[in-house]
């Protein structure tokens, strides 16, 4: 299983701030018919308008090759949601396959044959992921319907297909193999216990396949499964504490991962499949490798380092061991790296002065060509501020670090506001991007914008993200937006009397608890799906993620868990949240239950507190159509108008 790092924005964190003065009796936006704003005006034409080209933005997401007729296959968005595209060459126009009400998670073509797409979607983002074929803008089902369905690899002759999925018993992520050219081809290949198991490759001849077992961030096993029998050997010490990132097959059949055997880090080898035993390749000893592919023919392996939050593409070359990295791309955030059969090199990059975009490199000469140029609403790009690396000691000496970026000082002189944009996950990281919507704070209002990189955060090795696990961590992670507080509050051209702070998922707990912990250092805060109270919300989220969750946040089974997960939980302290809260949630989160966002509100109105709620009905974790994006900035321009700028 490939870690793919997504690259979209997707409008989860709202960070927008802008004047209303004397709108309040203009004509008003629409409502989209799925939003229900409890407590929250009406929006202002003139509000939508002055921010318009902030909000006509694309994104383009390499998704793979056409092995036929050598085009790419991508993700965007011309409509309401992101759909897939083709792209018959450089620059070449982005035909658009498929034409969902909901997003397209993710698509490929049948690796040789390239005679059959494959599509992953789900409806209302509630991630019950489905599987279909795809011909002339039709989607056929070929999973159940009903199930949560996750696509895995391909058979190296495109024959077949691996997926997991929970159609047994709604929990459990067994293992599937179809043709999907036969949907009556499909049969279950082994049953597992755990949500976390997925088909990461099969073998060349396809009698075989790695297995990865997803426990935690910092634990993975790797299984052999034998496809006719549907037997699993394991590979390698499952009781040793290892996570792998990744497995595939090289044509002669030679096993590459990722792993942190060894190491803080992720490092690319392979695994030997008799002992299990692991070796190193690439010589990264500092930094994680995030993903990696390879050629087709063997002969090199392309992969992404994660230095510090840059992304950096490498070419491995598998006979001599000789590394070359490839410079011409942005330097920002990178994914979905795939080998065409002819050798050329397709990813995505984002960076602060990119949007998000399809890019191929040439193996022998590292030239990049640029597939996509996604649409930034007019705006020049260029203008766009780069982020610098703040670095700080937390409370009990643990380095931790963060991206802030400066509106022109030229332009906006003075102390200038700042909001803090706490990423989710937890294991998530903060990485150089383009900021979308979020261009307009910095480039037009001049605020300021810090995305900081607690403990618990990917990307800086094994120790730093366990650092959080359990309830008695957790809140050691709140603390260290304590020392960052501490260094920007003494920044000569901020203003520490207008701090606010914002964040989605676990970042929208961080914000809750933060808001609790430091909120006479701050003026608002904007809590986008978040965790109000760890019990209820490892009881409440879908069956498939439990396990998972009690492994990062403690198990609620447990008496003395249980009592320390109630201590820590934001609702529990709400008495002591006594800032203008916004709360953001999609009434088909599987996550993190749209019940967490309810209690919330309500408790802070009961003591007569301040709570906008804003509901997306058909939404899941983060907003994805565009049109409830828009509406859920705009409230949120509303929000900090009232809050952040008085």
């Amino acid at each position: 299983m490939r870690r793919s790092i997504r690259i979209a924005v997707t409008g989860i964190i709202p960070l927008m701030v802008t004047s209303m003065g004397a709108q309040a009796q203009d004509a008003t936006v629409e409502k989209p018919a799925a939003i229900v704003a409890d407590g929250i005006p009406a929006v202002p034409v003139t509000l939508a308008d002055k921010t318009r080209p902030y909000l006509e933005f694309r994104t383009a997401a390499f998704q793979g090759w056409n092995p036929t007729d050598r085009s790419m296959l991508i993700t965007t968005r011309f409509g309401n949601t992101v759909q897939v595209h083709e792209v018959k060459m450089p620059g070449g126009d982005r035909t658009q396959l498929t034409f969902e009400v909901d997003r397209i998670s993710g698509a490929s073509w049948a690796p040789g044959k390239g005679d059959t797409m494959v599509v992953m979607k789900d409806v209302g983002g509630g991630e019950f992921f489905q599987l279909y074929t795809l011909k002339d803008g039709v989607l056929t089902l070929l999973t159940d319907g009903k199930s949560r369905n996750q696509m895995g690899a391909w058979t190296q002759d495109g024959s077949h297909v691996g997926y997991s999925s929970t159609r047994r018993n709604g929990a459990d992520s067994d293992l599937y193999i179809i043709d999907p050219r036969d949907p009556k081809s499909d049969r279950m290949v082994a049953q597992v216990q755990g949500g976390g198991w997925q088909i990461s490759s099969f073998s060349p001849d396809a009698t075989k396949a790695v297995v990865v077992q997803y426990l935690s961030i910092t634990k993975s096993n790797l299984w052999l499964l034998d496809v006719a029998s549907g037997k699993l050997t394991a590979l390698g010490d499952h009781r040793k504490d290892i996570a792998y990132g990744g497995a595939d097959f090289a044509p002669d059949g030679t096993l590459w991962v990722t792993s942190d055997e060894g190491s803080d880090f992720q490092r690319l080898g392979t695994v030997d499949l008799k002992s299990g035993a692991f070796r190193a390749v690439a010589p990264e000893p500092k930094w994680d490798v995030d993903s990696f592919d390879i050629a087709p023919d063997g002969s090199f392996v392309a992969y992404i380092v994660n230095e510090a939050g840059v992304a950096r593409l490498k070419l491995l070359d598998v006979k001599s061991g000789t590394v070359r990295t490839v410079t011409g791309l942005p330097a920002g955030q990178m994914g979905n790296v795939k080998i065409a059969p002819w050798g050329a090199i397709g990813v995505s990059v984002t960076a602060a002065k990119s949007a998000a975009d399809a890019y191929s490199i040439d193996p022998a000469t590292l030239a990049v060509t640029r597939w996509t140029r996604s649409e930034t609403g007019g705006l020049d790009v260029t203008k766009n501020v780069e982020p610098e690396l703040v670095e700080v000691k937390s409370f009990d000496g643990t380095p931790v670090s963060g991206f802030l970026y400066r509106p022109d000082a030229a332009k906006f002189p003075g102390k200038r506001p700042l909001i803090i944009s706490i990423h989710g996950g937890p294991e998530g990281q903060s990485q150089p991007t383009f900021l979308g919507r979020n261009n307009y704070l910095l480039n037009e209002l001049g605020i300021a914008l810090f995305l900081p990189n607690v403990r618990g955060s990917s990307g800086y090795g094994k120790r730093f993200v366990g650092l959080d696990n359990g309830p008695w961590k957790r809140e050691d992670s709140v603390r260290d937006i304590g020392a960052f507080l501490d260094r920007l509050e003494k920044d000569p051209a901020l203003d520490p009397t207008r701090f606010a702070e914002t964040g989605g998922s676990y970042g929208g707990y961080m914000c809750y608890a933060v808001a609790i912990r430091y909120g006479d250092r701050l003026k608002a805060a904007n809590c986008v799906v978040a965790i109000s109270n760890f019990v209820t919300f490892l009881e409440n989220t879908q069956s498939y993620r439990r396990d998972l969750g009690r492994v990062e946040y403690g198990d609620e089974r447990d008496p003395k868990q249980r009592a320390k997960l109630m201590e820590i939980s934001p609702l529990t302290s709400v008495a002591k949240l006594n800032l203008p809260l916004m709360v953001v949630t999609g009434g088909n989160d599987p996550r993190v239950p749209a019940s967490e966002a309810e209690q919330m509100v309500k408790a802070v109105r009961d003591k007569g507190g301040m709570a906008w709620h804003l509901l997306g009905q058909d939404e899941g974790h983060g907003f994805a159509k565009k049109v409830n994006q828009d509406y859920q900035f705009w409230t949120s321009l509303m929000f900090w108008e009232q809050t952040l700028l008085k």
